[in-house]
């Protein structure tokens, strides 16, 4: 199963996603609570997908988003948001975001998306 990266600076964001994927079948391979270690745990681990939260301190995830994507074209990267941060979505996809979701989630909307950009072809 697919290999996932999930960056957010909120403990209980990123547990809640751990066990949905973990349910659906998907390794997480590595958990961030900035942009700057999710950019690095990116190049280390080379996951098959990230979850990136939008608002985090040290680095946000645009601009995450923007280096792991210089780094890597193919990188798939779901952006996580607020509501309320349609403009900073906007950004997220013209930057290389493969999809959003936004919090609060459902644990299909979460799964459906994965599901959706691992499918995509390079």
């Amino acid at each position: 199963m697919a290999r996932i990266l999930i960056v957010d600076d909120s403990r209980t964001s990123r547990r809640m996603l751990r066990q949905v994927l973990t349910d659906a079948g998907y390794e997480i391979v590595g958990e961030a609570a900035n942009g700057e270690e999710g950019v690095l745990m990116y190049r280390e681990l080379k996951p098959d997908a990230v979850t990136m939260d939008i608002t985090m301190p040290v680095m946000n995830g645009l601009e995450a988003l923007i280096c792991i994507k210089k780094e890597d074209d193919n990188a798939k990267v779901i952006m996580v948001t607020a509501a309320g941060q349609k403009e900073k979505m906007v950004t997220a996809i013209k930057e290389g975001a493969d999809d959003f979701i936004a919090k609060p989630f459902e644990p299909e909307q979460v799964v459906d998306s994965l599901n959706y950009v691992l499918s995509k072809k390079l």
